[in-house]
């Protein structure tokens, strides 16, 4: 009986470092893409790529000559991702970077490298900052990824007033605005609040060019305009009938709140404090039910 045979591993590095020369080397490369709004190019090697990612496989596979093709535009994905990728696939490893790691994922992603998302995932969730995590819950939101979901909200929720000021959360799009304000745990008071998401429809009309009452349809039903004073929402009503952004019926239930000195149990949300809302005199009749 034959004895079997014993695999026998050389040393990692020398060989890694070797792969890690080819990425965008044109020696030997037999593909060629054009990545990103600067359309760089980027060179690369096809029967790498097709053994790697499924999803190259299915790009390049059209094309099975011997002949050099034309090159692969990939307009989305900027160059620097883009060569972390190929790191990625060409090493099994990557160096990521704070700046970019987004973008990274976002093609991880798009292009199915789901040990790459991970790696990604768990990265962004040890550098997370005030300034990157609007930014990274509009790609787990865009991307369905959970965890890095809850994890952002968790940490807004945390440091509230000093991510509504952050340019990210005023390029949220509604849906992933949508579950920050169903919070009861944001450390911000409602007045805040309501401010910031009127500077995020703002924003968001003058980039579609639509009315601001518009755009803020989906999400100014989460903002809890009963737990302002009556001076407050005074001022409010005033300002909404020179800018509308709330509904008039929103204000008007918020009145009735105060009216009948009474919350709406049924409803539960629109009376609920979070916990950076500020404390009123009017607030010990909200836990009443309406009659």
């Amino acid at each position: 009986m034959e004895t079997p045979g014993l695999v026998v591993r050389g040393q990692a590095a020398p060989f890694c470092a070797a792969l890690r020369s080819l990425i965008n080397n044109p020696q030997y490369s037999d593909v060629c893409f054009v990545v990103g709004q600067e359309r760089q190019e980027i060179f690369a090697h096809r029967c790498l790529l097709a053994c790697r990612c499924n999803f190259f496989q299915r790009l390049l596979g059209m094309d099975p000559g011997p002949r050099v093709p034309g090159p692969v535009v990939l307009s989305t994905v900027p160059a620097d991702a883009f060569l972390a990728v190929l790191e990625f696939l060409y090493t099994n490893s990557v160096q990521l970077q704070r700046h970019s790691v987004l973008e990274v994922l976002t093609a991880a992603v798009e292009y199915e490298l789901k040990e790459l998302r991970e790696l990604c995932l768990e990265f962004v969730m040890k550098v997370l900052d005030v300034e990157l995590v609007c930014e990274a819950l509009q790609v787990a939101v865009t991307f369905g990824l959970v965890p890095l979901q809850e994890h952002c909200i968790a940490f807004i929720e945390a440091h509230s007033q000093e991510a509504l000021r952050t340019r990210g959360f005023l390029e949220l799009s509604a849906a992933a605005l949508l579950p920050l304000l169903r919070s009861d745990k944001l450390d911000v008071d409602e007045a805040e609040l309501i401010q910031a998401a009127r500077s995020w429809a703002r924003v968001g009309a003058a980039v579609l060019e639509r009315p601001v009452a518009e755009v803020a349809a989906p999400v100014v039903p989460e903002l809890r305009l009963a737990l302002l004073a009556p001076a407050e929402l005074s001022a409010l009503e005033e300002q909404n009938q020179r800018e509308p952004l709330i509904p008039v019926e929103q204000i008007v239930e918020a009145w009735k709140c105060h009216a009948l000195r009474r919350g709406d149990t049924a409803r539960g949300a629109p009376c609920r404090r979070r916990r950076g809302t500020l404390p009123r005199e009017h607030h010990r009749f909200l836990d009443l039910p309406l009659k």
